[in-house]
């Protein structure tokens, strides 16, 4: 069940802190992703480089960062998006009474009320200080306000008493982790959305061994539709061959030419939301050869000549319904914005995410991008992980600002 999930890891300022590094360890050996994001009491138990390495992932601590003012304080936000599951391993008192009166002075509390996801609440703490009356009602309140509790064990403490307040081994926390994940259904700004992305290149064939095609790996496109999926829309991927992973949770279907996607997305023309972030070639050879062509050397120069592929995203456009977003992705190399904003036009989208291979960290097969976000009367640029600013991508479209 945790294959492929999305986990952030809370790690509140208590002994059992160092804990949560064999947990984090736990969770990605059953194929979850894991974030962490500590408060600043819990970094003097276990610091967070080493939650950093593990995860290999920067630790969110604070919400607003001196180092990079004005750059990750809405971080909580996309994580909120991000995650299947939120798990608070150690949760100590502290941080228990923040969560029940909505508290939100670090990092791991603004998230929490940011999460569309599920939590589990592990409280730890000493034993008298989880028999006390503020406690025992706390708990009972976040298990009111919807929040999964998994209660301590019992054993051996640091102060030296035996008594309830241990954190439950790994494994206690991963088994209760997977329940609620197999029972509960995503809810978010795409819930009930029928969402159909394409990613990757297309291959137009000139011979059974070669081709014209672009370096796109598919990651942004995955990005996507991941995205969309977190955000509870009902999302099919259409890919074409594409050099990246892709999760077991997202149903896919192949294509190779551009044809080939134009003919499937004729299957999909009810889609509330179509993304088209595959590199579709423009042109094709007009014959293929069903041999290879040998090189002959008596002939210096060869030509092949071309037909323009389908407009796959110009057809969307001639028959959208009221009903539906189209958004499409432009990559340029020249005049960024005016090419993708006549694109947006002639091509009758809602919006069209637009970057250049001039940019620096962005463009094919890079783990990072610069997006600028364009709609009929906005502008937003977005920049990082592909992985990230999928969701601010969406978020911006859809979300309830």
């Amino acid at each position: 069940m945790l294959a492929g999930k999305r986990i952030i890891l809370g790690v509140t300022g208590g002994i059992a802190a160092y804990k949560a590094v064999y947990l984090l360890r736990d969770f990605q050996k059953a194929g979850a992703e894991v974030r962490v994001t500590m408060t600043p009491s819990a970094t003097r138990f276990v610091g967070s480089e080493t939650f950093a390495a593990l995860s290999r992932s920067e630790v969110a601590v604070e919400v607003f960062n001196d180092e990079k003012p004005g750059k990750n304080w809405t971080k909580h936000i996309h994580w909120g998006e991000w995650a299947d599951l939120f798990v608070i391993a150690p949760c100590t008192a502290n941080t228990l009474s923040k969560i029940v009166h909505g508290q939100s002075d670090n990092m791991l509390t603004s998230t929490l009320l940011a999460a569309r996801c599920p939590v589990l609440i592990c409280p730890t703490m000493d034993g008298e200080m989880y028999e006390s009356p503020a406690v025992s009602k706390n708990l009972t309140t976040v298990q009111e306000m919807g929040y999964h509790l998994l209660e301590p064990d019992e054993g051996y403490l640091a102060s030296g008493l035996e008594a309830v307040g241990r954190l439950p081994e790994p494994e206690t926390i991963l088994k209760k982790s997977a329940e609620i994940i197999k029972t509960h259904r995503i809810q978010g700004p795409l819930t009930g959305k029928k969402v159909i992305v394409t990613a990757g290149p297309t291959r137009e064939f000139i011979d059974p061994v070669r081709f014209i095609s672009n370096p796109s790996s598919g990651k942004m496109g995955v990005a996507m539709a991941d995205a969309a999926r977190a955000l509870g829309a009902d999302v099919m991927l259409l890919h074409g061959p594409v050099s990246v992973p892709i999760p077991d949770r997202l149903p896919t279907r192949e294509f190779t030419s551009a044809e080939d996607l134009f003919e499937l997305m004729k299957s999909y023309t009810d889609a509330d939301v179509v993304i088209m972030a595959a590199a579709v070639a423009d042109y094709k050879p007009i014959s293929r050869s069903d041999q290879k062509i040998k090189k002959d050397r008596t002939d210096e120069s060869s030509s092949i000549e071309l037909t323009r592929t389908p407009d796959i995203l110009a057809n969307l456009g001639k028959n959208k319904k009221k009903h539906q977003t189209f958004i499409g992705f432009a990559m340029e190399t020249e005049n960024l914005i005016e090419n993708a904003k006549s694109k947006l036009e002639k091509k009758n989208l809602d919006w069209i995410c637009a970057n250049s291979l001039n940019t620096r960290g962005s463009g094919f097969a890079g783990d990072t991008n610069t997006i600028h976000l364009l709609g009929k009367d906005d502008h937003k640029e977005f920049s990082g992980k592909k992985s990230e600013i999928a969701f601010e991508i969406l978020d911006e479209i859809f979300g309830d600002h």
